[in-house]
């Protein structure tokens, strides 16, 4: 594990409990940063160690969006450069949450605005305190309201109609609206936050490893299938290849004898 400054990991079993930490910027997002988020989910990609990802924040907010002064136009660099170089370094964040194989399940509590949206959006399942408050925030200072995957994630989650709502003023949603057009899968107190995002992660990997890595896959994939067909058609080749793996073998035999089956991987 990389010796990280801005973001704490924490090992439960097969699940990580990433940790947002510059809470004294309400978790706002530095160059190193969004370095470390970078590298810790592309390193993903490769770990079976890990299965599920908890990703939740320190402190009253779960991120105030990008931290400004932070990132100062460096010395002979023209605005458009250092702005492709920031949208590329944020953009890569979301890329490799969506694309790293395991599930990642968001906890949010006060402020998620910005690129603290758009991380709540990339994850996978997302829980919100009642304090949360999120918003597509770019718009407000001067910027378009489609950034960083949010004209992508929002209107897939919540439709058109809402979508364009949030991204064309960047005024605040609160939990339980979020909660009532399904960009939240429940609102639970503050300090259930963590053992709510535990429990959902345990019922994930306890189902075979190289199952849950496909499905998160086939989801990716077919939110933006060409048709029902096409859908089907990749959900029948991932069934035909888990028919041949050990652990769906594990898993029939296992229900037969009704007990919980013992996974290998393979």
């Amino acid at each position: 594990m990389a010796d990280y400054r801005n973001i704490l990991v924490e090992t439960h079993g097969s699940i990580e409990v990433l940790t947002l930490n510059r809470p004294d910027v309400l978790n706002a997002v530095s160059p190193e940063m969004a370095t470390e988020l970078t590298d810790y989910f592309g390193g993903l990609h490769e770990r079976l160690d890990v299965r599920a990802v908890v990703l939740r924040a320190a402190g009253r907010a779960f991120c105030a969006g990008l931290d400004i002064k932070a990132w100062p136009l460096p010395e002979g660099a023209t605005m458009v450069v250092h702005m492709a170089r920031t949208q590329k370094m944020m953009g890569d964040i979301m890329r490799k949450m969506r694309s790293c194989p395991q599930p990642i399940v968001a906890l949010g509590q006060g402020a998620a605005c910005g690129a603290g949206f758009s991380m709540m959006l990339a994850s996978d399942v997302r829980f919100g305190a009642p304090s949360l408050r999120m918003n597509a925030a770019y718009i407000k200072i001067g910027l378009g309201g489609c950034d960083i995957g949010s004209s992508y994630f929002l209107p897939r989650l919540v439709g058109v109609s809402i979508a364009s709502e949030l991204i064309l003023t960047g005024r605040f949603i609160n939990a339980e609206r979020a909660l009532r057009v399904g960009l939240l899968s429940d609102v639970v107190d503050e300090d259930r936050l963590l053992e709510t995002g535990l429990e959902l992660a345990e019922e994930m990997v306890a189902n075979s490893p190289i199952g849950l890595r496909m499905s998160k896959e086939a989801l990716n994939f077919n939110v933006d299938a060409q048709s029902l067909d096409a859908a089907m058609a990749l959900e029948d080749r991932q069934q035909i290849m888990l028919t041949a793996t050990q652990d769906h073998i594990e898993a029939m035999q296992a229900f037969v004898e009704k007990r919980p089956p013992v996974y290998t991987g393979n």
